[in-house]
């Protein structure tokens, strides 16, 4: 069953943090930005309430839960009920797919990025953004698991533990970017994105669909 409970019954909620850590979520579109392909088709797998699609020009996603897909479809974002282990799409059909916050909610993430792999044309990239678990906000997310509305059913991973879950997958990894350093609470600008891992606690990966 997909881990939709948080996201049906908060979903204001979710949309209300990114405009109160709107420094951070800036900074994370940014780190998106900087590996998000100009032209091709593209879909979002979990698309949530569109807040990340729409700014980044995404127009069609999937996502299994109805209060988010109300907003995301409010944002003019085409989406379908769907979840990431069973994706809606036609082999080699999509140029791109972003999976942003999203691992940590599927039920089985292999099977996932095989989807993804499968919907992927040739040479098409996976785009992930998530909280590296080896970080400190993700160190802080994990210590406060139960506490949280949307973290409590969460799987967290770090960039490492990836990297080889995406290889065992067909991918091969292209870029690695890191931004949100220190604690989110006391951001207030926006902050810089760099290469690699290891001190941001947002990282963004790059990775391509493996013709071998």
């Amino acid at each position: 069953m997909p881990k939709t409970k948080p996201f049906d019954n908060f979903a204001n909620e979710y949309d209300n943090w990114f405009v109160q850590n709107k420094y951070a979520f800036q900074s994370e579109l940014n780190a998106i930005k900087k590996v998000l392909p100009v032209h091709g088709k593209g879909v979002e797998i979990g698309v949530g309430s569109g807040i990340f699609a729409e700014p980044l020009g995404i127009t069609e996603g999937i996502e299994p839960s109805r209060p988010m897909r109300d907003k995301a479809k409010q944002r003019n974002i085409e989406v379908v009920d769907a979840v990431a282990e069973n994706l809606p799409y036609s082999d080699k059909s999509k140029d791109f797919a972003l999976m942003i916050t999203t691992i940590c909610f599927v039920d089985d993430i292999y099977k996932s990025f095989k989807e993804v792999n499968r919907v992927l044309k040739n040479a098409g990239n996976l785009i992930i953004g998530f909280v590296d678990k080896n970080s400190p906000v993700g160190k802080i997310y994990l210590e406060h698991k139960d506490e949280s509305i949307f973290y409590k059913e969460a799987t967290f991973y770090g960039t490492e533990e990836l990297y080889e879950i995406l290889i065992n997958t067909g991918f091969e990894i292209v870029n690695t970017y890191q931004t949100v350093f220190g604690e989110i609470d006391k951001i207030n600008k926006v902050q810089d994105v760099l290469t690699g891992y290891g001190k941001g606690s947002f990282v963004v990966i790059q990775a391509r669909k493996n013709l071998t």
